[in-house]
Parts: C-alpha cells; sequence; structure tokens
C-alpha cells in the first residue's frame, strides 16, 4: 500500500471512486483510494441507479449530464459495462403550474445541449402506456436519460483509475485523521498514510469521522424505501424499455426492472436511522422495511398507474440515505482546514455523484470554485447548525419530494 501521496479518497461508493477517476484524468495519479469492505458497499450497492437529466437549476442538470457522460466514458476507456438504459424520463405535471415552469426550463436545457420535450397528456400516453393521463395536464421529457447498474458503473471508474497509475485499497478502515507538519496523517488498519490532500467521500459515516477535528457537519441518515414488484405480463410483452416516471403528487419514481417495476417512495414523514452512531459492524444491510407510511402514496401510485395495483410485491428495500438540511450534497474544501476536502451528502449519489467529482477534482487541481455552484459548497452551514434544526430542515425537504421550487 502507498504511505505517502498526494491524495487519499477516503470511501469506495460510486462518488469516492469518481473522484478518484477524475483526479486521474487530470493527472494526479498519486492518489489512493481506501474503503473499509468492498467498494460500493455504504449505499451504492442498493442504489436503483437512476440517472435523470431533470431539475429546475441549470447548474445541477450540468451536475446530472456530468454523471452521465462519467459513466459511459469509463465504460469506453474499459470495456466494463455500466448498464446503461437510455429509457429516457417523463416527469409529470401535476397542475398546471407544473407545466408552465416546464416551459420556463425548456430554453436552460437547449443552452446545455439536452433534449427536452414538453409532451401533452396524449403524447404521455403513447410514450408509456400505463399511465392514467387523466388528470395531468402533460410532461417534460427527456429521452436521452435513464438508469445505470450501480455496481458495473461503480467498477469501471475503478478500473479506469487504476489504469490511469492510481491506487484502491478494500478491506482498509480508517481510522483517525489528523494534521501533522503540513500533511494528513490517516491512520488506516493496514498502517498510515499521509497525504497533501484528503476528500472524505463517506456519506452518512463523515459526520462522525470528521467530529474529532471540531466539525460539525449536518450529514443524517434518513430510512428510504424501493419497492420492486413481480414481473408484469404487460411489461414482459413490450418491445420496448418504459421511460422513467416521476410525479410530484404520488411523491415517488418508477421506472421498469426487468419484467417489473421498481418504485421509490418519498413519505410525509421520514424516518431517521442510528442518529447516535453509526453502528461499528454494519455493513451491506437493508433495514426492517416499514410500509405502513408509505400506503397513502402507494394508493395514489395506483390512481396514476392502474397496473401497479394488480402487480404483486417481489422486495421491499429500505436503505439508510444521506442528507442534508437543503438536499443538495456538500463538496469542496473545508474552513481552516487546508488540504481536507469534501465530497458527502449525496441523497441522489448515482445521479450526481460523477458530475460532482469532475467539479471537485477540477476545483482541486486548478484552485479555483466552480462558477455558480455556491449551493453546494461544503462550508455553506457553518459550524453552528444543531441537531434539531438540522433534522427538521431534512424532514422537510424529504417530504417535498419532487415538489418544484416556487420561483421561476
Amino acid at each position: 500500500m502507498k504511505s505517502d501521496v498526494q491524495v487519499a479518497v477516503i470511501g469506495g461508493g460510486i462518488v469516492g471512486v469518481s473522484v478518484l477517476y477524475w483526479l486521474a484524468k487530470l493527472g494526479w495519479t498519486d492518489s489512493v483510494l481506501l474503503e473499509r469492505r468492498e467498494l460500493t458497499s455504504g449505499s451504492t450497492w442498493h442504489a436503483a441507479g437512476n440517472t435523470t437529466y431533470f431539475g429546475p437549476y441549470p447548474k445541477m442538470t450540468a451536475l446530472f449530464a456530468g454523471s452521465i457522460r462519467t459513466y459511459l466514458q469509463a465504460e469506453k476507456e474499459t470495456g466494463q459495462s455500466v448498464g446503461f438504459h437510455k429509457t429516457g424520463s417523463l416527469r409529470l405535471a401535476a397542475s398546471e403550474r407544473e407545466l408552465e415552469l416546464f416551459h420556463v426550463y425548456a430554453p436552460r436545457y437547449a443552452n446545455l445541449g439536452i433534449p427536452f420535450h414538453i409532451r401533452s397528456p396524449e403524447e404521455v400516453s403513447g410514450l408509456h402506456p400505463f399511465i392514467d393521463t387523466g388528470s395531468i395536464h402533460g410532461a417534460a421529457h427527456t429521452p436521452t436519460d435513464g438508469h445505470v447498474d450501480p455496481t458495473g458503473a461503480t467498477n469501471a471508474l475503478a478500473q479506469a483509475a487504476r489504469n490511469l497509475g492510481s491506487s484502491i485499497e478494500r478491506h482498509c478502515p480508517v481510522g483517525a485523521i489528523s494534521k501533522s507538519a503540513g500533511k494528513w496523517w490517516i491512520e488506516t488498519s493496514s498502517g498510515a498514510v499521509t497525504a497533501e490532500h484528503v476528500v472524505v467521500a463517506t456519506s452518512f459515516w463523515a459526520r462522525e469521522m470528521l467530529a474529532p477535528l471540531g466539525l460539525n457537519l449536518p450529514l443524517y441518515p434518513t430510512q428510504h424505501h424501493e419497492i420492486i414488484t413481480e414481473s408484469l405480463p404487460q411489461v414482459a410483452a413490450l418491445d420496448t424499455e418504459l421511460p422513467a416516471m416521476r410525479d410530484s403528487w404520488v411523491s415517488c419514481n418508477v421506472r421498469q426492472e426487468r419484467d417489473g417495476l421498481l418504485i421509490g417512495i418519498y413519505e410525509r414523514e421520514p424516518e431517521f436511522w442510528a442518529l447516535d452512531g453509526i453502528p461499528p459492524d454494519f455493513k451491506e444491510e437493508l433495514l426492517p422495511p416499514n410500509l405502513d407510511p408509505l400506503m397513502p402514496h402507494l394508493e395514489r401510485l395506483m390512481e396514476r398507474m392502474p397496473l401497479f395495483a394488480e402487480a404483486g410485491i417481489k422486495v421491499a428495500n429500505n436503505g439508510p440515505m444521506c442528507f442534508t438540511p437543503d438536499g443538495l450534497p456538500l463538496i469542496g474544501p473545508l474552513p481552516q482546514m487546508d488540504g481536507l476536502w469534501l465530497a458527502a451528502g449525496f441523497n441522489v449519489g448515482i445521479g450526481t455523484g460523477g458530475g460532482s467529482a469532475e467539479i471537485l477534482a477540477k476545483w482541486m487541481t486548478t484552485g479555483q470554485p466552480p462558477s455558480g455552484l455556491d449551493a453546494i459548497h461544503a462550508d455553506r452551514f457553518g459550524t453552528r447548525i444543531d441537531r434539531e434544526s438540522a433534522l427538521s430542515s431534512i424532514r422537510d425537504v424529504y417530504a417535498r419530494g419532487y415538489h418544484l421550487p416556487d420561483s421561476i
């Protein structure tokens, strides 16, 4: 194992591996990634892999686009499939206001070079025959996005980074992190590593990991359910894969999973997990499902997509998901901690991980922060936000689900 490096990246999920990859692409190959177990062991392994282009803010949409481009780039460089399904996505307009916002967003997508269409209810029926369009006003259609295989994408990025000269150490848990003689010292199970720069990409572990340095990071895990149905003959009979659907009225996303459906729900009263500390032996685990709070949303989904009422539930996955008080990730340097960088707080890690890593790597290698992305800066909450305030804000963000901002 390398013991003295330019950069040590801690965390082997999609975000950490993307950071390692982009640093290597930009010439910083004297880098090592330290992962306590296997790559994807945190929350990446149970992610749905959705990669949408839709978003109300152009800079964030650029991160979505950069993520898809990053994964496909790694696939091309290594031959390792990332399992990209270009199904396209439909963001339903549940109100006239949402449809109005879609028209406002359209020129922004033109500027980004991303195909974006506003579809009538009749056109939505042609694209997705199982949506009841009687009560929608249309949809925003982004035909070139879809979903990837999170494990395949992570492994492709890892292989591409290794090919460029970077290193990855698995089964290498990190203990104490400290600064001495101008360098960061990282204690690991395989010995100490010194580094000029450290990137902490450990999702909901980051708060506890950095607390000994006096940092108060508002990063907390919520429980998040994904339901996978049994196979449906109507889906199996299709010639093409269904586009993903996102709906603020139901507060859910739905995409095809083989011959069934995969549904992610954002309930009104989210439950937190492990607020007093992540269990030290927590590994590739899921939490016990609790479907009762989801029932109002599932009943609405039966109205929006009657086919769902015919579906048997094969599995209900409940996994921890990392949130910040405003729902945006923490990316960039930490104040008074020269050389310490953060890439955490991703509740859509697959969707924004690759693009965010590119932004961070350019920031690190040039010393110049990205323009117009103050909303994701790692220091934006300061150090004074208390736990209850953070949790209250996270509840509100989670419960809003796919609701769009009021202003245009």
